[in-house]
């Protein structure tokens, strides 16, 4: 059923990387205003699957995308322009600076200069870049450029953040700033899809769960209604996970 209220509806979607073998099956889940989803699955799951479709990279073989009620092909740009995506691995023009990456993202956004130069001065101090701003991201560890993708992200306020395994390459700082930032994104509106393999890290700080197991949703929840899903109540989230994909191969 389509939720009018839903930042992402997805319904029915199947699809993959050729018409014979889909990757994905069957798939619907919703993400909803100021809510943070995380999506957790073995490698090889869908996730990142589920996000290429969900980002235009691929086309559903069956089943409807919507982001804020639109589906890609109804209105492209207020579909795109309503969502923006963090990569697992960082992809920066090495001949840009960390500043004028961020310049460049406020302008695609059509970020006003006075949120663009409130939000890059706010992000550079909560990912400790303040003095790497003006350095070309060539120059840069890959953790440091992994930064410059969330803070592009996040010069940005779109409805909905698409965010796939953030946490690689960050220090423990660099994990607790980004999980206190997302809260206070949400707190502000804004709805995460999140996918991470580091479970006990986001336990505590998404709303719901999907699990997703050879390309198809086999709980999806609270914390609370996924371990009733799985009959342990009150278990940590990894061993609830461990249970559900667990003799399903």
């Amino acid at each position: 059923m389509m939720n009018d209220t839903s930042v992402l509806d997805i319904q029915g979607l199947s699809g993959g990387y050729s018409l014979n073998r889909p990757v994905l099956h069957d798939i619907s889940l919703q993400v909803q205003p100021g809510e943070m989803v995380g999506l957790i699955g073995l490698n090889g799951a869908g996730k990142s699957t589920t996000m290429k479709h969900i980002l235009g990279l691929m086309n559903p073989q069956k089943g409807d995308i919507r982001v804020k009620g639109k589906k890609r092909e109804e209105d492209s740009a207020a579909y795109h322009g309503a969502l923006a995506f963090v990569p697992e691995s960082p992809l920066l023009y090495e001949e840009m600076t960390v500043r004028e990456h961020l310049e460049f993202t406020a302008r695609a956004y059509d970020v006003s200069q006075k949120d663009y130069e409130e939000r890059a001065k706010k992000l550079a101090q909560i990912f400790r870049m303040e003095d790497k701003i003006d350095t070309l991201s060539t120059h840069l560890s890959k953790g440091m450029r992994q930064k410059v993708m969330i803070m592009c992200a996040f010069v940005a306020r779109p409805s909905l953040y698409i965010i796939d395994e953030p946490f690689l390459g960050l220090d423990p700082l660099g994990i607790r700033s980004l999980l206190d930032f997302m809260v206070e994104l949400k707190q502000g509106g804004s709805s995460i899809l999140l996918s991470s393999h580091i479970l006990s890290t986001i336990e505590n700080y998404c709303d719901r769960f999907i699990v997703l197991h050879q390309g198809k949703v086999i709980a999806q929840g609270s914390l609370q209604e996924i371990a009733q899903q799985a009959g342990q109540p009150g278990v940590p989230l990894e061993q609830l996970f461990y249970s559900l994909v667990q003799g399903r191969d």
